[in-house]
């Protein structure tokens, strides 16, 4: 919008007219007071003002409104047919107008010049809002650079104090920030701990989990710059993503020797105990069953019954142990595996009869859905059938008010899937993740169910070692779906 401050009317009309024609806005005033209260609360882009008027003249005006930072940027146009002199031009100027034009005015030299400062104050105006733009901008990266800062230092606070050795690094892999801890182990600040040569390499790992952005948990033997004895330790390096999406991994090294240790003592232990137990069980067992052959009672005898319960502990005994000896095994490399064809719908049909026949619940029902399976499937029939009687074993005893179970094989993409679904107690959400650990029992029925838990970590050793996969599906009091893979192939 244009003002025009002029105490002639007549002035002010023909000058109105001039530049509505030329599609201005235009308002107007009749005294330099009049002028100030309108450009204090309107925004204008140029003023034409009349040098020679009563009261304020457009000298007093123009020196005023440049003493205020809302009206200072404001081009000012004089417009005279007495004050002709080079003084008063000079004051003009001086006073902060940008032109001064002498009456009688041409019209089409007017409107040139207001058509230039107009568009001259527009790209001021969009300057000025760049300028802010940018000083803004300017400022919010210097708070997310002190966030950032104050996020790191708060971090490397954190690393600092704890017990492990800890990094972190760039996209890249670049380590660049340790701990203290770190230089007792590793040569550099930029260099990793030296690792035993039996254990993986950590940087080939760790390119494929920086590709795949995800997670790296593993188990290698390092040991101190001044030490001959390598140790277990855990090594985690975890992504982590900032606010512009770039990631930053942060890693440490948890020493686990000690625990290792245990481990192992009580994996020999358990396998001596299982060893030492199996003679004298075997024996039992034996005995057991001449005396169940060599007296002479009806069924309904007290005798005989004392008997069979003898012979169904001795199975559970038995069992347990063939599991414990089965764990030692597997510690120690030697679980075997005998590969060779065999009929699958046989194996499925098998291991359904055994659970029929050694459960006394005459109302079980174990459906069968899915693919039938007539291809022929390499691997250890024995040990899987032992998997499969493990996972409906399960599902029977952890769905007490429940007769139903469901088995269900699918065939796709070079592999079989067998699934096992009960209806019973469920497993909690965030307890699936280990529930094929060793010795790994969910809390909620520890207490309620027998077992070591080591049926489960039996089962996916043995998938393993045929190249397949287990897993579990569960909704806690809905029930649970087990299942596993073997490759066709």
């Amino acid at each position: 919008m244009i003002l025009i401050v002029d105490d002639q009317v007549e002035n002010i009309y023909s000058l109105q007219k001039l530049l509505e024609s030329k599609d201005f806005l235009v308002d107007t005033a009749l005294s330099g007071e009049e002028a100030l209260k309108k450009v204090l609360k309107n925004d204008y882009a140029l003023i034409i003002m009349d040098v020679q008027m009563p009261g304020m003249d457009g000298f007093e005006v123009a020196e005023t409104l440049s003493g205020f930072n809302k009206t200072k940027e404001i081009p000012v146009i004089f417009l005279s047919a007495v004050n002709k002199d080079k003084k008063f031009i000079t004051r003009g100027y001086a006073s902060g107008g940008i032109d001064y034009v002498t009456k009688p005015v041409d019209p089409d030299i007017l409107m040139l010049k207001v058509k230039t400062f107009y568009r001259l104050y527009e790209q001021t105006l969009a300057l000025n809002e760049t300028q802010r733009a940018l000083r803004s901008e300017i400022e919010e990266r210097k708070r997310a650079q002190q966030e950032l800062k104050d996020q790191v230092d708060q971090l490397h606070s954190t690393l600092e104090s704890l017990p492990q050795l800890a990094f972190t690094a760039d996209a890249q892999g670049q380590i660049e920030f340790v701990n203290n801890k770190w230089l007792g182990y590793a040569a550099s600040a930029t260099s990793f701990p030296e690792t035993h040569p039996e254990d993986p390499e950590i940087l080939s790992l760790w390119l494929d989990a920086r590709m795949r952005e995800v997670p790296l948990e593993l188990e290698v033997r390092i040991k101190e710059r001044q030490a001959e004895l390598f140790r277990f330790h855990l090594l985690r390096i975890a992504p982590i993503k900032e606010k512009n999406n770039n990631i930053k991994w942060v890693g440490t090294f948890t020493d686990i020797d000690d625990q290792k240790q245990i481990e192992k003592k009580k994996d020999e232990f358990l396998s001596i105990a299982s060893h030492e137990l199996k003679t004298p069980l075997t024996s039992i067992k034996a005995y057991a069953q001449l005396l169940s052959r060599t007296i002479d009672a009806p069924e309904q005898d007290p005798s005989r019954k004392y008997i069979n319960k003898v012979q169904h502990q001795v199975s559970k005994l038995n069992s347990l142990i063939t599991d414990l000896l089965d764990i030692s095994k597997i510690e120690n490399g030697k679980l075997k595996i005998t590969k060779k064809s065999f009929d699958f719908e046989n194996l499925l049909s098998s291991a359904i009869d055994t659970i029929y026949h050694t459960h006394e619940n005459s109302q079980l029902d174990i459906q069968r859905q899915g693919d039938r399976i007539e291809e022929t499937v390499v691997g250890d029939e024995i040990r899987i059938e032992q998997v499969l009687i493990n996972y409906l074993t399960n599902a029977i005893k952890y769905a007490p008010n429940s007769n139903q179970v469901v088995v269900k094989t699918e065939r796709s993409e070079g592999q079989i899937r067998v699934s096992v679904t009960d209806f019973g107690i469920g497993i909690p959400e965030h307890k699936l993740g280990n529930i094929f650990g060793k010795f790994y029992r969910v809390e909620e029925s520890s207490l309620r169910f027998q077992g070591l838990g080591i049926g489960l970590y039996i089962c996916s050793e043995i998938i393993k070692q045929h190249n397949g996969t287990v897993g579990t599906t569960s909704q806690l009091g809905q029930g649970s779906t087990f299942y596993f893979t073997l490759p066709l192939n």
